[in-house]
């Protein structure tokens, strides 16, 4: 039997820690539910660590994964029928971001204070998204926050496995690139000087190639600093334009019309714009307000600019299909199934439609870009790799067969 330790609630809001035995995780917590607590860790006590033994982070941007913890805790402690103050001392003793925690702590103080939640968490704009200030303001003035809360979670966990889908994409051919590129510079930094030298004096004639790469590998040793040095300039001088308005809104522009990466991030933006705008309809939001909040969801600022022009034409009296359909920012079929279900009285499920399709269409275009770029640059940097090796080795199969 295993021993595990715990953290929970009791019903009178009380915190309690302690161990208890157990065969498996699912069972021990099945045990703790059944006598009226509300858990909030159970960790095996060889394995992980409980949430307060771990390493408290300071300052700086709270993690998503930390902040879809804090609101499946705020919807179960919501749920759990506990006074409002209450529920945010609970918070706040769960928080392990110091920044994070002292915001949950000026946002009870305003709250103790006669303020509303939603507009307590507006004062925080570096931890509470305006899109999840607005689900928060539809749950209280629906009186239904566990279920606008619920539907916030969700949302959260389709961007998360969005975000990872594309990561996860991009790292592994990322990864084969810096592998093949480390193995050339060794060939070429530490390997190929040793045949520098060795040819050097004891060869007369060298095949052209190993003469060529020779020459290459003695006259780019004294540039290798200041190149170096200017690709670092240059990356530098890319990102701070691109920390610009004007940078930022150029670049953003451009990418979408690269032939691969385009419309990749084409469909990215689409299941970001649906998959929020259909979260925060649902809640009750109108319309231009929504679409407004929607917009700081898409990281893209060219699209953001359309949407600003969409959202003015809406305020003129034109439909949501309209509005999106002039600055050319999503696909066509997303615009008529927008224009669907304006007419049938439908536009939130239709939007989440939008966001499944797109969604999905996304992951087959990973996995099909994935499959075809592994082997393409597997087979480059396999080719580059060996005939830096086979150019190395003329010399000595040039005297081999002199030799025979």
């Amino acid at each position: 039997m295993a021993i595990f330790t715990y953290r929970v609630a009791r019903s009178d809001g009380s915190i309690v820690d302690g161990q208890i035995e157990g065969a498996e995780e699912a069972a021990v917590r099945g045990k703790l539910e059944s006598q009226g607590l509300l858990v909030f860790t159970l960790h095996q006590r060889s394995g992980v660590a409980s949430g307060h033994s771990a390493p408290s982070r300071s300052w700086g941007k709270l993690p998503l994964g930390e902040f879809l913890i804090f609101n499946q805790e705020f919807l179960a402690l919501v749920k759990s029928g506990l006074p409002v103050l209450r529920v945010w001392e609970l918070l706040i003793e769960r928080a392990q971001h110091t920044g994070f925690q002292q915001a949950l702590r000026d946002v009870r103080q305003d709250i103790r204070g006669g303020t509303a939640s939603s507009d307590a968490l507006a004062k925080h704009p570096a931890y509470f998204p305006e899109l999840y200030i607005a689900t928060v303001k539809a749950g209280e003035q629906s009186g239904n926050l566990p279920e606008v809360l619920q539907r916030y979670i969700g949302y959260l966990k389709l961007m998360m496995v969005l975000r990872q889908k594309v990561t996860k994409a991009l790292s592994y051919p990322l990864f084969l690139v810096l592998i093949g590129v480390a193995v050339i510079a060794f060939l070429l930094t530490y390997v190929m000087p040793t045949f520098v030298s060795v040819y050097g004096e004891n060869a007369k004639t060298l095949p052209w190639a190993t003469q060529l790469l020779m020459d290459i590998v003695q006259h780019s040793e004294s540039q290798v600093i200041p190149g170096l040095l200017l690709v670092g300039v240059g990356g530098l001088a890319l990102r701070a334009y691109y920390t610009t308005p004007t940078g930022r809104f150029t670049i953003d522009r451009v990418l979408l019309a690269f032939p691969l990466i385009g419309p990749i991030m084409v469909k990215h933006h689409t299941v970001q714009l649906t998959r929020t705008l259909g979260t925060i309809l649902a809640g009750g939001t109108p319309l231009v307000e929504a679409l407004h909040i929607a917009r700081g969801a898409v990281s893209n600022r060219w699209v953001q600019a359309g949407l600003d022009e969409a959202e003015s034409e809406i305020r003129e009296g034109a439909t949501l299909a309209t509005a999106l359909e002039r600055p050319h920012i999503l696909p066509k079929l997303a615009i008529e199934m927008v224009s669907v279900g304006e007419e049938t009285g439908s536009l939130e499920s239709m939007l989440r439609d939008v966001g499944d399709f797109y969604e999905a269409d996304l992951d087959t275009r990973l996995s099909q870009l994935t499959t075809w770029i592994e082997p393409v640059l597997l087979l480059v940097m396999g080719v580059l790799v060996g005939a830096i090796v086979i150019v190395m080795y003329l010399p000595v199969f040039q005297m081999a067969g002199t030799i025979g």
